[in-house]
């Protein structure tokens, strides 16, 4: 059995539904992640798993048990939100044990509570500062371990990194997957906007937009075969290149599409016969692609508009004069390119992306 799951769950306010009958079953102890776009409603998912929202209908479960209007007290939830939300007057301790007081626990079992939570968050040397003298990392750990101490069935986390700067953020990341590893049998859900976040953190993750779920799965699932357009180019930094084409040939288990960006392309993938002639769209990752000699196998051929040097590697951008944007290929730092110089990029059939003019995923997952 799930540990959470999920039936055709709808939100709305009034006659606005956020919420499109959204279906799901999160296993214990995983760790799965809700990311999407501001305004797609993973927060509003969150929060109605939490209790914090009513539920329009459909059915949520924990464990089996029908949770629609059980109080968010009696869930079995402990949730880390954006905000730290710490007692400034209070110690670490003291903030981590003040629901503990107020439910009546006995002291003994406090403490041995908040120092099991302090030693998973490496936060044992801290617990008699009081929250200005700690970092926003630490406060947020102290956050984390507030909810820890409550022994909860589920963890939520919604957007905790959100408030910190980009260092922060990276070693907090680190810290939660650390806390993850700590605890293998807990079952966390977070959401985020940062698919890096998503990616490095999820055992699987679920995009959403609009209200709708995209697709699920684990992070080299979605980074390797996107279900569509807007999964290909949500999943993966720089976001995938998308260029318009025409099929013009199909034979031998290959495609050739002639694209607006000024070239053709083979992609490995067995169709039927009538989609020569069809409107599709390319998609190739700017990780996937290469220079290439003007004479040999090549995909794009362009001018570089701008280049970001980024230390190891470097984005370029070509213009290719048909396309309405730029191809950006992620290149090694070591290349030495300039601005205004014409180049070739070429990339391996099987790193190749067809999706139908609707933008839906027309060949299979692309090789390792």
């Amino acid at each position: 059995m799930a540990e959470l799951t999920i039936r055709q769950i709808r939100k709305s306010y009034g006659t606005m539904e956020v919420l499109h009958g959204i279906d799901l079953d999160v296993q214990k102890g995983e760790f799965m992640v809700f990311v999407g776009p501001s305004g797609c409603g993973k927060s509003t998912l969150l929060r109605s798993i939490a209790g914090l929202e009513d539920i329009t209908s459909g059915e949520l479960r924990i464990e089996g048990q029908l949770m629609n209007h059980v109080p968010p007290s009696k869930r079995g939830i402990a949730m880390v939100f954006q905000s730290y939300a710490l007692y400034p007057h209070m110690t670490v301790r003291d903030n981590m044990a003040f629901g503990m007081k107020i439910a009546g626990m006995k002291k003994s079992e406090i403490e041995q509570r908040v120092r099991h939570a302090a030693d998973i968050l490496q936060l044992g040397d801290y617990l008699d500062r009081h929250p200005k003298a700690l970092s926003g990392g630490q406060r947020q750990r102290v956050a984390i371990g507030r909810a820890i101490v409550r022994d909860p069935r589920v963890f939520l986390f919604d957007e905790p990194l959100s408030n910190l700067d980009a260092a922060l953020r990276v070693a907090t990341r680190i810290e939660i997957a650390k806390l993850k590893q700590a605890m293998p049998d807990t079952t966390m859900i977070y959401v985020t906007h940062d698919q890096v976040e998503a990616m490095t953190l999820a055992d699987r993750i679920i995009v959403l937009k609009d209200g709708y779920v995209e697709q699920i799965g684990a992070p080299k699932e979605l980074y390797r075969s996107p279900r569509n357009i807007f999964v290909a180019q949500f999943i993966g930094s720089p976001a995938m290149n998308i260029v318009e084409g025409k099929v013009i040939h199909n034979d031998d288990n290959r495609v050739t599409v002639e694209h607006a960006a000024n070239g053709r392309a083979e992609i490995a993938m067995r169709m039927s016969e009538d989609i020569i002639g069809r409107t599709v769209r390319i998609g190739v990752r700017p990780e996937d692609l290469s220079l290439a000699d003007q004479d040999g196998p090549h995909i794009f051929v362009g001018t570089i508009d701008h280049i970001e040097h980024l230390g190891e590697v470097q984005l370029v951008h070509l213009d290719t004069g048909l396309s309405d944007r730029p191809v950006i290929a992620k290149l090694a730092g070591s290349l030495d390119l300039t601005r205004g110089q014409d180049i070739c990029l070429r990339t391996n059939v099987t790193s190749l992306h067809l999706f139908d003019d609707q933008g839906e995923r027309l060949n299979g997952p692309a090789a390792g």
